[in-house]
């Protein structure tokens, strides 16, 4: 067959259409577009950044700072104006009769009347109201900023916990696809044994038996996988089908643990939530004061501007615009409310006790959290240590029995056992990996040191 120049470009043509073609289905599809390994930095990053609960925890701090701007402006002058158009009714105006003198008219009828008010106003004395109100606005901002810090702990507790546990289903899933591997490699052998008579047909059974087990542990660690890829997804707000990847190792990081009381003395310090009920009692506290400020009398310095048509302060009044103005100070005292401030004040005192109730309980529940924690955190480098060993004797165990049934010198039971238990050693091995790192970071979370991402 001979090619034309024609015929070349047509081939091309036809070529590249296709491809571009499918690259836009595949897109249009809506499939990964590749393996993204991500780093635990890279994914604090990530969620920290697309997290729809620390975007609403900020929204509080925004609230809790803009209701301190809102009582202070209760402190400081405030002008108003107001103004008014008011048409009265046509009435006779007011005349004096002088007698020989004839009618005189005092004040004519002005039915259209003007009126245009500034007013300045100065609270003195409000009976600690207005300190009272801006003290606890300040407090409860504060709080509202530490309960910020607890939910961005939190956040990072709980992408970890994703982040270690896609590692530890990538991890089981090696495990099980290299026992899957074994097992097949030894049923390799036990049926050429079998063909030369040298194991029965039973020892080839158990090793079908054994692989059908291993391929249903394959199919779970597959499954095991994905919905660890999806976890991960969903909290660090990644699309759910995004294929994501963890680091391959754990660079282990064996720092020396503090003893309880170290612990717990840095928790009350530190944890977020401890300090923001902190904050949150002493506002309680505060909020008995400003309860009680219907009780003192309450000072105001005022001014006011007026400009009317007619001014009803200039007489005889005139339909013109006159301006006038006053300043003075007003004192107002409660003399009796049916002990409506006392009962507020008892609303206010409750609420503190409460808070304070509250405080002593978060207390014991995190020193309950520290102590749980801390022993897990002790324990997981325990069992972390015996895993590691359990390992190198179960693949030492392994290869000598492998080698020995090769040659003949052991039964086909004694390379199930050995698989099996290297199947085991290395699956605790990497449990016991993510465990330890799970504790140290509840354990971090726990005493409020959790770092953020770099």
């Amino acid at each position: 067959m001979t090619f034309n120049i024609k015929n070349i470009f047509a081939l091309l043509f036809i070529f590249i259409v296709g491809t571009i073609t499918a690259q836009e289905s595949d897109t249009s599809a809506g499939k990964p577009q590749g393996e993204r390994i991500l780093t635990l930095n890279e994914a604090l990053k990530i969620g920290i950044e697309n997290s729809e609960e620390l975007h609403s925890s900020n929204a509080r701090v925004v609230s809790a700072e803009a209701r301190i701007g809102e009582v202070n402006a209760d402190r400081l002058p405030s002008l108003t104006f107001n103004a008014s158009y008011t048409r009265l009714s046509e009435i006779d105006p007011f005349t004096i009769n002088a007698g020989p003198l004839g009618s005189f008219e005092i004040s004519s009828s002005i039915p259209d009347n003007y009126n245009l008010q500034l007013s300045l106003k100065q609270p003195v004395f409000t009976g600690f109201r207005l300190s009272s109100s801006s003290r606890m606005a300040e407090y409860n901002f504060n709080a509202a900023k530490e309960e910020f810090t607890g939910d961005e702990h939190q956040l990072i507790l709980d992408i970890k916990s994703a982040y270690w546990g896609l590692f530890k289903a990538n991890k089981i899933k090696e495990v099980v696809d290299e026992n899957v591997q074994q097992v097949n490699a030894h049923l390799t052998d036990v049926k050429n044994m079998f063909e030369e008579g040298l194991v029965t047909r039973n020892d080839m059974l158990k090793v079908e038996v054994q692989l059908a087990e291993a391929k249903l542990r394959q199919i779970d660690a597959d499954n095991a996988v994905r919905l660890s890829k999806i976890n991960l997804n969903s909290i660090v707000g990644l699309p759910v089908n995004a294929d994501v990847q963890t680091v391959d190792n754990i660079e282990l990081q064996m720092q020396p643990v503090k003893n309880f009381e170290q612990l717990l003395e840095t928790a009350y310090d530190k944890r977020p939530e401890l300090r923001a009920m902190d904050y949150r009692v002493k506002a309680s506290e505060t909020g008995i004061t400003a309860a009680q400020s219907g009780w003192y009398p309450q000072l105001y310095l005022f001014g006011n501007y007026n400009y009317a048509r007619p001014n009803q302060r200039i007489f005889p009044v005139q339909d013109k615009f006159k301006d006038t103005w006053d300043v003075g100070v007003q004192l107002s005292f409660n003399l009796w409310n049916w002990n409506k401030t006392g009962n507020q004040t008892t609303q206010a005192e409750m609420q503190y006790e409460q808070a304070k109730d509250t405080y002593k309980s978060l207390k014991d529940a995190v020193a309950l959290d520290i102590s749980s924690n801390y022993l897990n955190l002790v324990k997981a480098r325990e069992r972390l240590s015996v895993s590691e060993s359990s390992v190198e004797q179960a693949q030492e165990n392994y290869k000598v029995t492998n080698d020995l049934f090769k040659q003949g010198l052991t039964l086909n039971s004694e390379l199930i056992d050995a698989e099996v238990a290297l199947l085991t050693a290395r699956t605790n091995h990497v449990q016991s990996l993510v465990d330890y790192e799970l504790a140290k970071a509840s354990l971090e979370r726990s005493i409020g040191e959790m770092e953020l991402p770099e």
